[in-house]
């Protein structure tokens, strides 16, 4: 009776003695594994960034390079989360100036993004404990309010009457704005469209979005003809990226840079506000909302229904796909199958 209540204080104490020093039995647990040695971050990072997808390698590779040029030959349980911080901080100083920014915030926060994905990695690879991540114990910067918005039907227009009497390419201008305009999709969806992603009879076109969504967006028939006809003009094979140059080249991200710069040197308010093709994003999902209720306009934007700011209502009030064309019937004024 003694040694067994002598064995049970003896628990007692350990236990109270591993709270104190911050250490749990999973801890111990993991401190007993074998991990294979650490590689360096020069090492590493080409690993990762061949693992990843294209939308997310685009989004952190430019801060993995920075990455590597300031710890390349360290290895990846080296670094403190201080020492994270200290990157965070030289980074945000040394932001790209752009009209826009604020101050290097989002390049911080891109930054430790980026090395939270990478040490995600390391942890489900082994070489680190995930009690061991050190971006994890780093806050990111808290994210300001968007200036985006939507913009008002006429100053809309000037953006169409710029886009369609300039460039060297005011067909593709013109249809990369309605297609925005239209669908509310982002940059990636539509240069991941192709011919075979159209359903001609019922206007539908697949968009492939970023996080992997994929769902089926109502067009006008308007629009599908005129998408039609771009890929045939320009061949597009169907499996083949839809958009395309005169050369029939696929077009990149490069061509929106252009398009909003010129329209910007246009239009005055353009080049003061920075408006870009997120802005008719905004534009026609608030008139959706207005005019159709906030179930309409989260399907509408593709929104995916397991988001943090949905509520439990939004599993039961989803919009169908005849409700959506419905709206963009109504926003186009033009008749659709579905509808």
């Amino acid at each position: 009776m003694n040694e067994s209540t002598a064995s049970a204080a003896e628990m007692d104490a350990a236990r109270l003695l591993l709270a104190r020093m911050g250490i749990s039995a999973a801890d111990l647990v993991e401190a007993s594994v074998r991990r294979p040695l650490a590689p360096t971050f020069a090492d590493y990072v080409p690993i990762v960034a061949a693992a990843v997808s294209q939308g997310t390698r685009r989004a952190y590779g430019s801060y993995w390079n920075r990455v590597v040029e300031r710890w390349g030959e360290r290895r990846l349980n080296e670094p403190t989360p201080s020492e994270i911080e200290q990157l965070a901080e030289y980074v945000k100083a040394h932001a790209v100036a752009r009209r826009n920014a604020r101050g290097g915030r989002s390049a911080a926060e891109h930054l430790i993004a980026a090395l939270r994905c990478l040490y995600k990695r390391a942890v489900a690879d082994g070489f680190i404990a995930a009690s061991e991540n050190p971006a994890l114990k780093v806050a990111k910067p808290r994210r300001l309010p968007s200036t985006r918005r939507a913009v008002a039907d006429a100053r809309l227009a000037e953006i169409y009457d710029v886009a369609a009497s300039t460039g060297d390419d005011p067909a593709l201008d013109s249809l990369l704005l309605r297609l925005h305009t239209e669908t509310a999709c982002r940059r990636g969806g539509a240069l991941a469209l192709r011919p075979v992603d159209l359903d001609l009879q019922q206007c539908l076109i697949l968009l492939r979005e970023k996080g992997e969504t994929v769902r089926w967006q109502p067009v006008s028939p308007t629009l599908m003809k005129y998408l039609q006809q771009h890929a045939e003009e320009r061949g597009a094979a169907a499996t083949d990226q839809l958009l395309r140059y005169r050369n029939q080249h696929p077009i990149t991200y490069r061509r929106y840079d252009h398009l909003w710069v010129r329209i910007g040197n246009h239009v005055p308010w353009v080049y003061a506000q920075q408006i870009s093709t997120h802005w008719l994003r905004h534009t026609t999902l608030t008139w959706v909302e207005r005019n159709f209720g906030y179930a309409i306009a989260r399907a509408y934007a593709g929104h995916s229904e397991g988001g943090s700011d949905a509520g439990t209502t939004a599993t039961y009030v989803r919009a169908t796909l005849q409700e959506i064309a419905g709206a963009l019937a109504a926003l186009t004024n033009e008749r659709h199958p579905l509808s």
